[in-house]
């Protein structure tokens, strides 16, 4: 799980960098967002200690911001933060004593991380959300229509497959148990983003005829 995450989030962002025309680098790297979700939700409930979880999501997303904004998105907030405010939230939910009173907690959520420009938006909290709370035939129809939404909101068309990994890991319960089995080192799995996204800002620098900037 762990591997496929990586790998195809390391393609992803190759395409994305080096080979913008191309839009297969970035089909195949679709299949990296939903796994990471997934991961933060298992890390949410299996977790010793969730402040100490917090704190890691915190200490990574500080790490990877400027190799982020040198590699990707000159003025965005990396994927970790985005995945970090999910955990917030969750956290959050689960000390309320109905899931219902969680709505403004959402909702206020949702909007922050519209105004701010963090990875993937609320379209990243929706999706942890789900889950976390939705399961089989309703996860699936649950990303379908999030997918859906984004189609028309944003013209997010290549993230229509992203429900593939979803496909998998709520059908194939069995499957995706075994590759959860098989586990990488801790420091590898935390240390991938930043270091492969520092490895990415150097090489674009070094190749690119401009300079490149960041734009807080």
């Amino acid at each position: 799980m762990q591997i496929i995450a990586m790998l195809t989030m390391l393609i992803d962002h190759i395409g994305y960098i080096f080979f913008p025309g191309e839009l297969g680098w970035r089909y195949i790297g679709r299949i990296a967002f939903p796994i990471y979700c997934y991961a933060l939700v298992q890390g949410h409930i299996h977790t010793k200690s969730r402040p100490r979880y917090l704190r890691r999501l915190f200490l990574i997303a500080l790490i990877a911001q400027i190799p982020y904004n040198l590699a990707l998105d000159p003025g965005g907030w990396n994927v970790v933060f985005t995945l970090l405010l999910s955990a917030v939230v969750l956290v959050i939910l689960d000390k309320l004593p109905s899931l219902w009173l969680g709505i403004p907690v959402v909702l206020a959520a949702i909007f922050l991380m519209d105004y701010f420009p963090v990875d993937y938006n609320a379209y990243g909290l929706i999706l942890v959300l789900f889950f976390r709370y939705a399961r089989s035939y309703w996860l699936i129809a649950g990303h379908f229509l999030l997918n859906g939404f984004y189609l028309f909101y944003s013209g997010w068309l290549v993230q229509l497959f992203s429900i593939v990994p979803t496909i998998f890991i709520a059908l194939t319960p069995g499957v995706w148990g075994f590759l959860e089995k098989k586990r990488l080192p801790r420091w590898v799995w935390w240390s991938f983003y930043p270091a492969h996204l520092a490895v990415l800002a150097a090489v674009k620098i070094l190749t690119s005829k401009e300079w490149v900037t960041i734009e807080w």
